[in-house]
């Protein structure tokens, strides 16, 4: 089992800056990949970024390369996302996951949703114009 907590969400205006963090519990060695979704209301659950755990290689989805960052401190079993230069459409529930299996099935994109075993609570991250 893996528990994932999920923190540091908030409001702040287009431009800005927040910094997630995800804090991983339990068996967390058998987790290949460590990714941040995000989930507008109505839309679908996007990855944002991923990680391999082991050697910190990192994929990102179009719409934040360049912006966000996600990075990992494997000694605290601690996922970081960095997001800089915040947009509205940013605003989303953002979920720390774990997978037990690479971060991507081909081309560099993130995995989908139902690939990811192991979920955060989610932390609300609403950006004003």
């Amino acid at each position: 089992q893996v528990q994932l907590v999920d923190s540091g969400g908030g409001s702040v205006q287009a431009g800005g800056s927040l910094r997630l963090s995800c804090a991983a519990s339990g068996n967390i060695y058998s987790r290949i990949c460590m990714a941040w979704f995000r989930q507008a209301p109505g839309k679908e659950r996007e990855g944002v970024a991923a990680i391999l755990r082991a050697n910190n290689y990192t994929l990102y989805h179009d719409s934040v390369k360049g912006r966000f960052t996600i990075s990992q401190d494997n000694a605290q079993n601690t996922v970081y996302l960095q997001m800089n230069s915040l947009k509205p459409e940013d605003t989303a529930v953002y979920y720390c996951a774990a997978a037990a299996t690479s971060c991507s099935r081909y081309s560099g994109i993130i995995r989908p949703a139902a690939d990811f075993d192991y979920w955060g609570q989610g932390t609300q991250v609403t950006v004003s114009s």
